[in-house]
């Protein structure tokens, strides 16, 4: 099965001007390509681990330099045009009709809601270190062009801006969650990927680089606001449930104004005594008290969860794992929105209905974080659990996009075939359990510096 998908992979590879530069996000020849004919920043992270694992740079190489290239560098102040330091959300060759090959980027112009992506650049720097990581080819990373791009990607989220949080604050449908789901303001898929892309530019600058220092602010004040604001365990939510509101000034417990009726009663029941996790979304007067797995689980691999948090979070997965993991690892979130709910909150998104795609659906490509998170808490046990799930169904199932229903039993009703970060999923995490030093293109060690410059905001102690 691992060779079958090797080849899956390799066959979806793109070639521009003869040179490997990315992978298609599906090669299903049943379903209108749509934009799966494209190469997604997003979704090449994922192979782009696999061919570092397997030795193969070059293709990773050539991804980075014809990204960088498409980067906007120019500053803008009209509509419809990429803000300068966006990366492209994805990109295919187009072959024209006099034989010469280019290629055209989409910056969300052409996405579906017309949203553009917020995660790319930070993708863009996750692939980036991994790569440095395996080909130890610093002299690409600090030539002047690349010190530019980390440089912009960095300003657009570090400089001048409305809000006074250390989060990033995103409009819904601006990252993996690419539709309507209620994950507008902080959600912690960002902020958790946010924090990772921080640290990897820290090591990608120069040492003499003046942005370090502002980076390494920013790490410590995020860190400490995620650790101390977004983390839920029972002993938290009995705070909350006898929260005091509208209080006011620095003495202030109930920081965010949280009410307490808002505390869901599936909740009460399924948090376990044993475990805890971070909440999907935090700002003033709301807590999404939703599971996000890719936010938790990159909190762990990434070092941002602190020990006692991580080995939580693990436990939780362990103790609830029918409903996180079921027949496929693993819900994208949980639980779904249903009813009323989700008519507001989606729109009333057919794709998006209760237990389905983003609402609630199983993603086999996250296979590959909780395998990580796995071997980074010495839970192995769990990560070969749910790669023994994983490989009972996919290949039989022509690795699909996604899975529906409550325990993922259904394959996704619009899920796409050789879906090529399933694939990739896959193999990282088959390489992961079996290798340990892989870990190291992911992985970021505890961090004294991040610890020194923890602290509260102005207003925010805990």
């Amino acid at each position: 099965m691992v060779e079958l998908a090797w080849q899956a992979l390799e066959d979806s590879i793109i070639n521009y001007r003869g040179l490997p530069v990315g992978t298609v996000a599906a090669c299903d020849s049943h379903m209108s390509s749509l934009n799966y004919d494209q190469c997604f920043t997003r979704d090449f992270a994922v192979s782009a681990l696999a061919f570092l694992m397997k030795g193969e740079t070059e293709i990773v190489r050539n991804f980075l330099l014809e990204t960088l290239t498409l980067q906007s560098w120019d500053k803008r102040m009209e509509c419809f045009q990429p803000g300068q330091g966006l990366m492209p959300a994805s990109f295919k060759v187009v072959h024209s009709k006099n034989s010469e090959e280019y290629i055209h980027a989409d910056f969300g112009e052409h996405a579906i809601a017309r949203v553009a992506p917020v995660d790319s650049g930070f993708w863009w720097l996750v692939i980036l270190r991994a790569y440095v990581k395996a080909s130890n080819d610093w002299s690409l990373v600090h030539s002047a062009e690349f010190q530019t791009g980390i440089k912009l990607i960095l300003d657009v989220c570090l400089t001048t801006r409305f809000d006074m949080f250390p989060t990033m604050l995103v409009p819904d449908g601006s990252f993996m969650i690419d539709r309507r789901m209620g994950v507008y303001g902080y959600p912690l898929d960002i902020q958790a990927l946010f924090y990772v892309s921080l640290r990897a530019a820290r090591e990608l600058l120069k040492p003499e680089d003046e942005y370090i220092a502002v980076v390494e602010e920013r790490l410590g004040n995020l860190a400490y606001h995620l650790r101390s604001y977004y983390w839920l365990d029972l002993q938290i939510l009995n705070e909350i449930y006898c929260y005091k509101v509208e209080e006011y000034g620095i003495t202030a417990i109930n920081k965010f104004n949280i009410y307490p009726d808002t505390i869901p009663e599936w909740l009460k029941e399924w948090l376990p005594e044993p475990g805890g996790y971070f909440v999907g979304n935090l700002g003033p007067g709301r807590m999404d008290f939703r599971f996000f797995s890719q936010g938790n689980l990159m909190a762990i691999v990434s070092q941002l969860a602190l020990e006692e948090q991580s080995h939580s979070i693990m436990d939780l997965i362990s103790v609830r794992w029918e409903s996180l993991i079921g027949r496929m690892p693993i819900k994208v979130c949980f639980p779904a929105i249903e009813g009323r709910d989700w008519e507001t909150i989606t729109g009333c998104d057919a794709k998006n209905i209760p237990w389905s795609y983003h609402n609630g659906g199983n993603w086999p490509f996250l296979l590959w974080l909780l395998a990580a998170a796995a071997q980074k808490t010495n839970r192995i046990e769990l990560g070969y659990m749910a790669l023994e799930v994983a490989a009972s169904r996919l290949f039989k199932d022509k690795w699909p996009e996604y899975y529906d229903g409550r325990h993922g039993r259904l394959i996704g009703k619009e899920a796409r075939r050789y879906q090529t970060w399933t694939i990739a999923g896959f193999l990282v995490a088959y390489e992961i359990l079996n290798n340990p030093k892989h870990l190291d293109l992911i992985s970021f060690p505890e961090d004294t510096v991040v610890i020194a410059c923890s602290q509260p905001l102005p207003g925010f102690s805990g």
